[in-house]
């Protein structure tokens, strides 16, 4: 018989853990910032990909939820989670199927930022019994996605409204990072265009985990923060979170001390990010976050002392705070919950490799 945890000990590495009061206390805190700032919350779920964690935010005040792909949508719908936003572009007949399957089920807004995507919406939905929202992506500065003027904005909210079973959702923009000021500025041109040309215009939503602790003022009218929930590394270095608001961690034991400078741990790429964010290495030691882990192969992660030192030994486990937690989500099958160093559950991450 296989038999249960009881701690963080008894956990096979490398393995993700959340501390589950880190996770609860930074979610009251990203809630209460968007209700003192009088805007709605509603967080990307991609960060966790775990519908109880989903459940969790729209008990605690949000809106709904945000999603970037539509088999997240589809696992979130099986789950019970009932308002989405997916903001990503919805491309060719099996999608736009699916997508009016799911639109039956939930209330669900869209978003669109070419006259062909608008084109396929409509095609799809003219005979549905219920319309599609959509929204206008604007690229406000990121170079990503979006229409890139305001006056474009305006021609394809006039699109959408002309269209059958179709309906003008609003605009929605991920700007570039710290450049709130640049992306109000553009989103203001387009709700005046807007509203000179009499269209209404319901939802201006935006931002990104750093926004919701920088925003003072802003035309938007709803957040969609994604990291706040667990925190990372990159967060940190963003100001947007402190060493002890991280609730994911990446447990991990040392394989090898083959230097008395080079510690190896069973964490490489395949558990931890590639992406650096500007930083220096891969992610950094949970109580002491001046070590960090310089190399990353497939299954082994690199660390470097600058001062010689016999510790950790082989066998000595280390938890590592990553550079970007989003990623961390995607590559692991489950999360195991955690109170201090008390395991409490193993979850599966529903969602994980759901991008189509």
């Amino acid at each position: 018989m296989h038999r249960m945890p009881k701690s963080i000990d008894d956990l096979e590495t490398p393995c993700v853990v959340i501390d589950i009061d880190r996770v609860e206390a930074n979610l009251k805190r990203g809630q209460a910032k968007a209700d003192a700032l009088g805007v709605a919350l509603r967080p990307h779920i991609k960060t966790h990909k775990i519908p109880r964690f989903a459940q969790l935010q729209v008990g605690l005040g949000a809106v709904g939820i945000t999603v970037q792909k539509l088999g997240e949508a589809e696992v979130m719908a099986d789950a019970g989670l009932t308002d989405m936003l997916l903001t990503y572009n919805i491309v060719g007949a099996k999608k736009l199927a699916r997508l009016r399957a799911l639109n039956e089920r939930v209330v669900l807004k869209v978003v669109a930022d070419s006259p062909d995507t608008v084109m396929g919406y409509a095609q799809t939905f003219a005979d549905a019994n219920k319309p599609l929202t959509v929204l206008v992506e604007c690229d406000t500065g990121l170079g990503r996605c979006g229409v890139q003027t305001a006056a474009q904005a305006l021609a394809l909210a006039r699109q959408i409204v002309m269209s059958p079973g179709l309906a003008f959702g609003g605009l929605m923009t991920y700007p570039a990072a710290g450049k709130i000021e640049q992306s109000d500025t553009w989103l203001a041109t387009a709700i005046n265009l807007l509203d000179d040309a009499g269209f209404d215009c319901p939802v201006v939503t935006g931002g990104n985990t750093p926004d919701l602790y920088r925003l003072e003022k802003s035309v938007v009218t709803e957040i969609r923060p994604g990291t706040y929930i667990y925190n990372d590394r990159g967060q940190v270095s963003l100001g947007a979170a402190t060493w002890d608001d991280c609730a994911l961690t990446v447990l991990t034991t040392v394989v090898s001390r083959p230097t008395a400078n080079r510690i190896v741990i069973d964490a490489g790429s395949k558990s931890l990010t590639s992406d650096l964010f500007g930083l220096t290495g891969y992610g950094v030691v949970m109580g002491d976050t001046t070590i960090a882990v310089k190399s990353l192969s497939e299954e082994h992660g690199v660390i470097e002392l600058d001062v010689p030192n016999d510790r950790p030994r082989i066998g000595d486990r280390i938890r590592i705070i990553p550079n970007h937690a989003c990623p961390v989500s995607n590559l692991h099958d489950e999360v195991h919950l955690i109170a201090g160093r008390d395991w409490l559950e193993s979850v599966p991450v529903a969602a994980r490799g759901k991008t189509v």
